[in-house]
């Protein structure tokens, strides 16, 4: 039996079947390449136009852009380098005033140790001997006071009672 006839005809429907199947590939890249244009022509109706127009209002205010950007520059540096001034001022305020606050705590230190000593030194010259001094004028006054009570009574007739004798 002869077969080549028999593949020459499945060859040939295979090529018949491709040859369709390229047809439909064709076809249907002709109707997305006609959506694709459309698509496009949307595009540059639409899109562009607004592309355009921020492309425009940018080219506008860029000079204006660029100003208000080194002025923020300019400002924050300037801000910048006042907050560095104030901090060193207030650091310097701050130890200053520690710096005081060490002397008058030494100021207060020695004063109330100046007190303390010239109030030891009072108690021990002045007040110590008036106490001493006022028992001693307290005992002779009160001797005198005996002996002159004791006087009186006797002169009167009057003995002294036992109570009366010790004071």
């Amino acid at each position: 039996m002869d077969y080549l006839p028999i593949f020459i005809g499945v060859t040939a429907a295979a090529v018949v079947i491709q040859a369709g199947i390229l047809v439909a590939l064709y076809l249907s890249v002709r109707q997305t390449s006609a959506r694709m244009e459309a698509m496009a022509t949307e595009v540059k109706t639409k899109v562009l136009p607004v592309a355009e127009t921020a492309h425009s209002m940018l080219v506008e205010f860029r000079p204006q852009l660029q100003t208000l950007l080194t002025n923020v520059s300019e400002s924050s540096t300037k801000i910048r380098n006042q907050i560095e001034r104030l901090d060193a001022a207030v650091a310097d305020a701050i130890d200053r005033t520690r710096l005081q606050v060490i002397r008058a705590d030494e100021l207060l230190n020695r004063t109330l140790d100046r007190v303390e000593n010239t109030t030891n030194l009072v108690h021990k010259t002045v007040v110590s001997p008036v106490r001493q001094l006022a028992g001693l004028v307290q005992g002779i006054t009160s001797g005198v006071e005996f002996l002159i009570g004791a006087k009186r009574r006797r002169r009167n007739g009057v003995p002294v009672p036992q109570d009366e004798m010790f004071i």
